[in-house]
Parts: C-alpha cells; sequence; structure tokens
C-alpha cells in the first residue's frame, strides 16, 4: 500500500516515515508540512491512506481531509497530540476514517494504516466512548431509518454488525456467509445510505438510535 504524512513538525514527519517504509507492504510515496502541500502530494501520487496532523500551517489536517475525501479515493488516518472532543467530530464529519493519538506504539500505528487502507474504521478507546457517549445523549429520530434507506434484510443485519465494530471476516463468521459476500452487502449498504466507510457508518448507527451506549 502507498501512504503519505503530512505533519509540520520535521523530526515527527521523517519518524513516521522511517516506521513505515520498514514495513515490507508499506511504500511512503511522500511527506507534506501542511495541508496545502498534502493536497498537492494526494493529486499527484493518489495513495491509498494519508497520515495527517491536525495542527498544520496554511491549512489545518481537517479542511485538508475534507477536501480529500471530497475529491479522492485516499482514506485519511488523524493521529494528533491533542486528545479534544471539537477534533473528533470535526475529524469524522470531515470524511478520516481513524483517529489515534500520537503517544500510540509503532507497531499499532503500522496496524492501522493497513487496517484502514483495508477499509476498516480504527478509533481509539478512549475515543470511542467520548463519541458513544456524545451520541448517547441525542434524542433518537421518530422516523425508521431502516425501512427509509431501502435496506433489505440481510443487508439490516450487516450494517448493525458494521455498527458494532466488526470485521468483514466477523460479519462473515457470524452470518454463515463468504467474505466476498460480505463484501458485496457492505458496499451496498454504503451506497445506499450514502456514506462513505465505516466510520460513517458507526455514526450513523448511533445518530439513528440503532445502537446505544453499552449495548
Amino acid at each position: 500500500m502507498r501512504v503519505v504524512i503530512a505533519d509540520d513538525q520535521p523530526i515527527i514527519c521523517r519518524g513516521f516515515a522511517d516506521l513505515l517504509s520498514a514495513q515490507p507492504d508499506i511504500e511512503v510515496a511522500g511527506t507534506a508540512s501542511d495541508g496545502v502541500e498534502l493536497m498537492a502530494l494526494v493529486a499527484r501520487e493518489n495513495p491509498d491512506v494519508a497520515l495527517v496532523d491536525i495542527r498544520m500551517p496554511r491549512m489545518d489536517g481537517i479542511e485538508a481531509t475534507a477536501r480529500i475525501a471530497a475529491a479522492s479515493s485516499t482514506r485519511v488516518l488523524i493521529l494528533t497530540t491533542f486528545d479534544v472532543d471539537e477534533y473528533v467530530f470535526d475529524a469524522l464529519r470531515a470524511g478520516a476514517s481513524g483517529f489515534l493519538l500520537k503517544d500510540v506504539t509503532g507497531e499499532r500505528l503500522v496496524e492501522a494504516v493497513r487496517m484502514v487502507s483495508e477499509g476498516s474504521m480504527l478509533l481509539g478507546p478512549t475515543i470511542t466512548r467520548r463519541l458513544v457517549e456524545d451520541f448517547g445523549s441525542r434524542r433518537r429520530p421518530r422516523h425508521d431509518p431502516l425501512v427509509e434507506g431501502g435496506l433489505t434484510a440481510r443487508e439490516r443485519e450487516v450494517l448493525l454488525l458494521l455498527g458494532q465494530g466488526r470485521s468483514n471476516a466477523e460479519i462473515a463468521a457470524t452470518l454463515v456467509v463468504s467474505v466476498e459476500t460480505v463484501k458485496s452487502h457492505v458496499a451496498e449498504v454504503l451506497r445506499k445510505l450514502g456514506l462513505r466507510d465505516r466510520v460513517q457508518v458507526v455514526v450513523w448507527c448511533y445518530e439513528n438510535g440503532l445502537l446505544q451506549p453499552g449495548k
């Protein structure tokens, strides 16, 4: 997989690049020091994953994420030192596929890049807890979102399992179907609900009351 990295601190940027380049299945296609450079880099290299810091000059990581999500298939993994709720929600709304703090281990970071590249969602445990608590405090819609979404019975089952953070393999085992069949259902769920990826599925499930905190 091909990865680009954006961080305004050269030492951190180089450290991430060296760590990822050492993996046999990862190629670092370039680095950027701000959001403007990142946009040009993504347009030129069309990477699978962009590892993006939030606070950068000229264009911050949130704005860059929104533009990348709107214009390319590159998935964004936000990595920051700031464990602030506002950033989490802004990043998810912008289209980020993952959000980790910079105190993550090297092994976990490599795993996260691979997961996001494969289409999985990736949120740190404290971030997930805050996200769930936030949506748990909101009023629920009175309509039936599953009916309005036009999902089949099987697609509804897949949606709920996606909302619980299950992988394709776990969903396949639960429903006793092949992984390829699950991938097909996931694609239809995303298409019918107008969602970009699994992170947005989780957010959608909580916003529409299909999942409740603690369950």
